[in-house]
């Protein structure tokens, strides 16, 4: 070979290497926005949700009660963002700004906003017979349900670390609700409310989890969609669903929110400004599952739960016993396994990289 051959390709893989540098640096730096985005809408979003459903309004101290109206009020938002995010992303671009690009899409997006609507009514039902500490740390669990519907419905295979990782986080819920400190530490297990409750939120992540599961696989079939059409195509036909659903003589929900926005207006303006803090979370919720998939997402959405979890303790003066203290402890500890493997993983799979190209040279 060549001295000048040989100067070629030190040239070529001199500009390869800052290629794939440039671009590992702009993939980095993706997932950095995505994490803070999610973070600060999200925190401020769970926030609201707390004072929402739980604290008291007037001097009646009445309690809002109409889930539903909340998330048609929360999905009409993202609808809105999510469309105007789609006419951004495509402003220069030859892609479709079609939301519903075939017929399978919209079938596949009613399933999801089915799913997702009856997700949420549960986890708030759970909030009569659990506090909302325990919810919180209750959705830390999607995890479990996101892999269980891969295994089984996609057929997915997973490392045992894995499986390890969803292990710790289920003890860590587990021993929060046994030590809960409204209970006599005597007593055996947990009262029959708060395992109704656990039910309920159980549900409600079997919901989420359909949801995540679905959501990947419109990526990985529909090449058309892309993550600002799924949100609002999903957003959409959730706002179609629980509006007609108020409608109907089923439920009494619209007229007794109305009743309350009247004498506690409060309560709208919260709602209203929960309702953006979630439309632009979502915003970064579906650029993430787009360019990471939904188990990364998890992750982050998992800590950020943590977090939340941690403020409403300060914010709310919530108290916990040493046994919950483990609890959280767990469940930290097995979100950190997962991120410490996912590292693990991606350093092996660059070595990996770097070996075949060694050899093929």
């Amino acid at each position: 070979m060549s001295t000048k051959t040989t100067t070629k390709i030190k040239v070529v893989n001199s500009k390869t290497s800052l290629t794939e540098s440039k671009l590992s640096g702009r993939v980095v730096l993706q997932l950095l926005i995505a994490v803070a985005g999610i973070y600060a809408s999200f925190l401020t979003w769970s926030f609201l949700q707390e004072r929402i459903t739980t604290t008291p309004y007037g001097p009646e101290q009445r309690v809002f009660r109409a889930p539903v109206v909340i998330n048609t009020i929360q999905s009409f938002c993202a609808t809105i963002m999510g469309y105007f995010y789609t006419l951004y992303s495509t402003r220069n671009s030859a892609q479709s700004k079609s939301v519903f690009p075939n017929t399978k899409t919209i079938m596949l997006y009613t399933l999801v906003s089915a799913t997702s609507s009856l997700a949420s009514p549960f986890g708030y039902a759970s909030l009569k017979h659990i506090d909302y500490l325990t919810m919180l740390l209750g959705k830390s669990c999607k995890l479990l349900p996101v892999m269980a519907l891969h295994v089984f419905i996609f057929r997915k295979k997973y490392a045992l670390t894995k499986y390890v990782v969803v292990l710790i986080i289920t003890l860590g819920v587990s021993f929060f609700t046994l030590y809960h400190p409204a209970r006599s530490m005597k007593a055996k297990g947990p009262s029959d409310a708060s395992l109704y409750g656990l039910l309920l939120l159980g549900i409600n992540l079997l919901f989420d989890g359909l949801t995540n599961s679905v959501q990947d696989y419109i990526f990985q079939t529909q090449p058309n969609v892309s993550g600002p059409k799924l949100m609002c195509g999903i957003n959409m036909m959730a706002t179609i669903l629980t509006s007609i659903f108020l409608l109907t003589p089923l439920t009494t929900q619209l007229p007794s929110a109305l009743e309350f926005f009247k004498l506690y207006p409060q309560v709208l303006y919260d709602i209203l400004l929960f309702s953006l803090c979630g439309a632009v979370g979502q915003l970064f919720i579906f650029f993430t599952m787009s360019k990471f998939g939904s188990l990364t997402l998890v992750t982050i959405t998992v800590t950020r739960k943590m977090i939340s979890m941690l403020l409403s303790v300060i914010w709310f003066n919530h108290r916990l016993t040493f046994g919950q203290w483990i609890g959280v402890f767990l469940v930290f500890a097995g979100v950190g396994g997962e991120a410490l493997t996912k590292y693990i993983e991606t350093k092996q799979k660059k070595r990996k990289m770097v070996e075949k190209v060694k050899k093929a040279k």
